[in-house]
């Protein structure tokens, strides 16, 4: 298991440089005015605003989760003062709070009795401000639709929702940077967009609902990172509310800025547990002017493979998207959603898809890349998709496999990533280490970027087969050398030592980011 949080060792050696005993000099980049953060990361991923003050005994903990930390309970006092701040934006009804108290697959559930929905970044730093001095815990919120319980509280947190949050702010059609703020649904986002020439360079199944703002909290992957990259790439600059309320700005919309320290990649990935991010300027793509989706089958993953060499190699600047998903998942899309498969069966399909520039190009590249991968028999069926509703439907066979497992029953999920070799491996080896023991074990993902999402089904919880599963996948990750959180975010894997309280000194300025307190 040692090798599993090699990683974590780095990144601790690195915290320690953001400790009480240590200052941070950030030439160029922030404000003379001394900052400390005093967050403190919790098992579901959530960041606390805390001061020295200790008003609690802990009580007794659900299973699986660490002890109560001593915080305040919220008072009368402190809902007069929320409702002050936030009139009819307050929620206690235990009906309107329990939805955001329950992750999407109902796994994991909290007990807060207070949601608060702000509408600006002034809002969000007055609460924070408020909970910092009375010690009260908080959990940001987005959309709600994470896979492993980080966007739910553990105890009775105060839920900071940012739904309300939605406006864009600004968009420039000649760079195609857009700024809004971060409870801006990613499918509004696109649409927007899309009206105006470009898209979003993300693009997830739960984009419907999920939040701008908790997709660059989490690090979101998505189905586009094959060619535009992660989020730590395109996203330009962001605002963000730290524990005692201060307000980093570093909204930049510049694509080139060596002045300092790059502030906002700690941010990207830290899951709420170093400030809320409240606005989000991110570089966003022309829309393609030809779209076209390939969905095939391939009778082993090593001819799967093989066609993703060959792929990359004939479809090269247009190719946008290669994903998979085995037999076991087409059987779930067809039992639980009734979803017809398009092509004869197969032990595992392919989802593909180009976008470019010129129509004509892109389906001579596509014709001649089909043809070759038939004549080399890497591939048994399949079939093209050039209209949008089509396309949709071909979408759907990768996309809704989350879907179809919540109906197969208890799910255990795991965001793996390994060498693109020995993607399938796991699954492979967890159904034989696992016998009858699981209902289902499949395998789906992104083999453009080597990340797999390993599912187990259950018809319950079931706490012999997690004993089973645990360690053994970890330990089989470590074994190549891949990661335990692709993209969805460790949640409650957070190692102890983040529970330190991390304290740094910026000691210089930058017209381009500045450290406020709001009034």
């Amino acid at each position: 298991m040692a090798g599993i949080f090699q990683r974590t060792v780095r990144l601790r050696a690195a915290v320690r440089h953001l400790c009480p005993h240590s200052t941070l000099t950030c030439a160029a980049r922030l404000s003379p005015a001394d900052f400390h953060s005093p967050f403190l990361a919790c098992s579901s991923g959530q960041f606390v605003a805390s001061t020295r003050k200790l008003h609690v005994e802990p009580k007794s903990s659900p299973a699986g989760a660490p002890e109560r930390l001593p915080f305040s309970k919220v008072t009368d006092e402190d809902l007069a003062y929320f409702r002050k701040i936030l009139p009819g934006r307050t929620i206690t009804d235990p009906d309107l709070v329990e939805s955001s108290n329950v992750d999407w697959l109902k796994t994991v559930k909290g007990s807060s009795e207070v949601l608060l929905r702000p509408q600006t970044t002034e809002e969000v730093s007055q609460i924070l401000r408020y909970c910092y001095n009375r010690n009260l815990a908080v959990n940001p919120q987005g959309g709600n639709t994470g896979l492993v319980g980080g966007s739910v509280p553990v105890y009775d947190e105060i839920i900071l929702s940012t739904s309300l949050m939605n406006n864009i702010l600004t968009f420039d059609n000649i760079s195609g940077i857009l700024t809004c703020q971060a409870g801006c649904v990613l499918e509004n986002l696109s649409l927007y967009l899309e009206e105006r020439d470009y898209i979003m360079p993300l693009d997830l199944g739960a984009k419907g609902s999920c939040q701008i703002g908790g997709n660059v909290a989490t690090n979101a992957g998505g189905l586009r990172l094959l060619r535009y990259g992660s989020l730590h790439g395109t996203v330009l600059g962001l605002e963000v509310v730290l524990a005692d309320g201060r307000v980093l700005d570093c909204l930049a919309t510049l694509r080139k800025d060596n002045t300092g320290y790059d502030l906002k990649q700690l941010f990207i990935g830290s899951e709420g547990t170093l400030g809320v991010i409240t606005a989000v300027s991110i570089l966003c793509p022309r829309k393609p002017k030809s779209t076209n989706v390939v969905f095939l089958g391939c009778e082993t993953f090593e001819e799967l493979l093989k066609t993703f060499q060959l792929c990359r190699g004939m479809l090269g600047e247009i190719l946008s998207a290669f994903e998979f998903l085995d037999s076991e998942c087409m059987r779930l899309l067809n039992t639980h959603l009734k979803l017809p498969n398009p092509i004869s069966d197969c032990p595992f399909y392919i989802v593909i898809e180009t976008s470019g520039s010129d129509p004509d190009h892109d389906s001579q590249k596509l014709d001649n890349f089909l043809e070759e991968a038939i004549a080399s028999t890497f591939v048994t069926d399949g079939t093209v998709a050039t209209e949008e509703s089509k396309i949709k439907a071909l979408w759907s066979m990768r996309e809704r496999v989350t879907e179809a497992l919540t109906h197969d029953g208890f799910t255990y999920k795991y965001d793996i990533s390994l060498p693109v070799e020995r993607i399938y491996q796991l699954v492979t080896d967890m159904r034989q280490h696992l016998g009858d023991r699981a209902k289902s074990v499949v395998g789906y993902g992104h083999v453009g970027d080597g990340n797999l999402h390993l599912n187990i089904t259950s018809p319950a919880k079931d706490p012999a087969l997690l004993a089973a599963i645990e360690p053994f996948v970890y330990e089989w990750t470590a074994s190549c050398q891949g990661s335990i959180s692709a993209e969805h975010g460790l949640a409650k894997l957070w190692p102890s030592w983040v529970t330190s309280r991390p304290c740094w000194t910026p000691k210089a300025s930058s017209t381009h980011t500045r450290l406020y307190q709001t009034t």
